[in-house]
């Protein structure tokens, strides 16, 4: 099976500047970073604050396990009462990967935790918007092969964007189908 980069020289650039018309190689779209998101909301929502800290410790340790990169946390922008957050309170994590990382992730969550996850039936075509990137959920982060199930005392979702060079969003599902993305058509 060939890597992702390579996947990418022998065969995406090929086929997407015939199928195109790209004249130069460097015009072909390519996937720029990927973005991995969480929030812990509704898990922390009623809890001490040390409880809170264990479940912020937890999820940001789990994050960087499966992204090979430490997140960061991400405040709250403004108070709302019904949600009892305050201004400043810790409520998510993200992280942006690139480069090397990028790309082994990117294997990892096309060959081992898509094919993972409960009830999957391929990625819907809604999930690209007008300009190519793809933004996908995932409910259990228990489906990374490096997480143990039976360890994780609490299971979050994740929300993962791809971000493409693309153009449109025809350009960029093309780019992702071809890299093996199991988009349904």
């Amino acid at each position: 099976m060939l890597r992702l980069s390579e996947k990418y020289k022998k065969e995406v650039i090929p086929t997407m500047k015939e199928k195109f018309g790209y004249k130069n190689e460097m015009a072909v779209p390519k996937v720029e970073k990927v973005i991995v998101n969480t929030g812990f909301g509704g898990q922390v929502a009623g809890k001490t604050s040390e409880e809170q800290k264990k479940i912020q410790d937890f999820i940001l340790g789990e994050l960087a396990l499966i992204c090979g990169q430490k997140p960061i946390l991400t405040k709250a922008k403004k108070s709302i009462s019904s949600f009892k957050i305050r201004e400043g309170m810790p409520v998510g994590a993200r992280l942006t990967l690139r480069g090397k990382k990028m790309i082994d992730f990117l294997e990892r969550l096309i060959h081992l935790a898509l094919p993972r996850t409960r009830d999957f039936q391929g990625i819907p075509r809604d999930s690209a918007d007008k300009d190519g990137n793809l933004t996908i959920g995932i409910k259990e982060h228990i489906a990374f092969p490096e997480i143990l199930p039976e360890r994780a005392k609490n299971i979050f979702g994740l929300e993962i964007t791809v971000v493409t060079t693309a153009k449109n969003k025809e350009e960029g599902l093309e780019l992702l189908k071809l890299l093996g993305f199991p988009i349904k058509s």
